[in-house]
């Protein structure tokens, strides 16, 4: 974990404050609205250019966690999520499809800052990553069609469009680059290290632009926020019980219940922000779930890996 890793939650606030300052001007709000289609699209190729899809069989190394992560993150939170945004978000159409957005698709970059912090298996939690990302890949057009399409949210044509130039489009340019650099040799070497740091330069542009294209609606009208808090916290309070328990039942280590805790909780991957933008132009409120979720995430994680921490200092075996 190199020195941007371990410095991304604050320049990801630093983002969020930024946003919402510039946001202020008019102008400014405009332009931002513009960018964040494409910003997003390129960070979600430098995503696809960074990982190794090809090793993907890596992540089932270890079995048992990882069936026990794909149950959680794909079977067990939809249903957690279709639940809670049905007691409180069914008045609020477009926040209800956003929340189930955020949900379904776990995070693929800060959770292993979240998983170091509460000194979980990192590389566990490494090997996990490229399967989470393709499966929800999978998913997210189901889910989608599932929560949005068959209550007239969302079209089919839609959603295969926003589908194709959000993800399709990404992937196999970088499957492209990949072959093409590979053989020249210059890939390893050069541009990896160039979009290992370039993904969270396009993420944090997009969140500023996001925040400064929201920004007067979030500061002049909580209402959004207050409507979104309770559904999110109770999210985060379940499920933090909910993989303590399944992670006892597994009798995993405490080094894997971390790592177990961290990639069930942390959400608000960046393929559902593109798509909610492409597929949802017209209704930013489905964007704006997703922009405000990581306002109730990123203090929550730092909670949930101090928690942890003291109950690994209070176990001999601490699951």
């Amino acid at each position: 974990m190199n020195a941007l890793d371990k410095l991304e939650t604050i320049f990801i606030l630093a983002a969020i404050t930024l946003g919402l300052i510039f946001g202020q001007a008019e102008s400014f709000g405009k332009i931002a609205s513009s960018l964040v289609g494409p910003l997003l699209v390129g960070m979600i190729f430098g995503v696809f250019l960074k990982i190794p899809l090809t090793e993907i069989s890596r992540g089932f190394k270890n079995v048992k966690f990882a069936l026990t992560s794909l149950g959680v993150n794909f079977l067990w939170i939809p249903i957690l999520g279709y639940g809670l945004s049905t007691v409180f978000l069914n008045d609020f159409l477009d926040l209800k499809i956003g929340f189930l957005m955020l949900l379904v698709t776990p995070c693929t970059d800060w959770y292993l800052i979240f998983t170091a912090l509460a000194k979980g298996d990192v590389p566990l939690s490494t090997s996990i990553l490229p399967l989470n990302l393709i499966v929800q890949l999978v998913l997210l057009p189901v889910y989608l069609f599932i929560f949005a399409g068959l209550n007239g949210a969302i079209q089919g044509g839609t959603l295969i469009a926003s589908v194709f130039w959000t993800l399709v489009v990404p992937l196999g340019a970088s499957v492209l680059v990949k072959r093409f650099f590979a053989e020249t040799g210059a890939f390893r070497e050069g541009l990896a290290k160039i979009f290992e740091n370039g993904v969270f330069v396009f993420l944090w542009l997009a969140i500023l632009c996001m925040f400064a294209q929201e920004a007067k609606r979030l500061l002049s009208d909580l209402t959004q926020f207050k409507i979104l808090f309770p559904p999110v916290i109770l999210f985060f309070l379940v499920n933090f019980f909910v993989g303590r328990l399944v992670s006892r039942l597994a009798k995993f280590s405490r080094a894997q219940a971390v790592s177990l805790s961290m990639t069930t909780l942390a959400r608000n991957s960046p393929v559902s922000l593109a798509v909610a933008v492409v597929a949802f132009p017209s209704r930013p409120d489905v964007a704006l779930a997703l922009v405000i979720g990581p306002l109730i995430e990123i203090p929550v994680l730092f909670l949930v890996a101090k928690v942890l921490l003291i109950l690994g200092r209070e176990r001999a075996e601490p699951v």
